[in-house]
This record gives structure tokens, C-alpha cells and sequence, in this order.
């Protein structure tokens, strides 16, 4: 798993769809106030952009992103 590579959440962008937390099967999310919130970073796999890819707002970017 990675610790220099995580998602990052503009929360303005996101819609609380929830569709992050529930593709994610490694544990990364929580979901506070009907959002999601990045809870267990060093789950994140490096270089996964699979929720990023399946946000339909574009609201996540990525920690380690170059």
C-alpha cells in the first residue's frame, strides 16, 4: 500500500455520492456529514485513480501526483 500516494477530496465539487467509498475496497474512506473523507490514507494502493475516475464531479485529485 502506498503512504506517499492518496486521494484528495475538494469537498465544494463533491456531491456526496458516496460512488468513492463504495468503489474503494480498501478501506480509504469514511463518510462524515453525508461526504466522504480520506480516513485511512496509507490503504490508498500507489497510483490507483480509480476513484478519481469514477467521481462524476471530478472532485478527487491525488496526494503524489506530479
Amino acid at each position: 500500500m502506498a503512504k506517499e500516494w492518496y486521494p484528495i477530496i475538494n469537498r465544494e465539487a463533491c456531491v456526496g455520492c458516496l460512488t468513492c467509498v463504495e468503489f474503494c475496497p480498501h478501506n480509504v474512506y469514511q463518510v462524515e456529514d453525508g461526504k466522504p473523507a480520506v480516513v485511512n490514507p496509507d490503504n490508498c494502493v500507489e497510483f490507483c485513480q480509480g476513484c478519481g475516475k469514477i467521481c462524476p464531479t471530478g472532485a478527487i485529485g491525488y496526494f503524489g501526483k506530479n
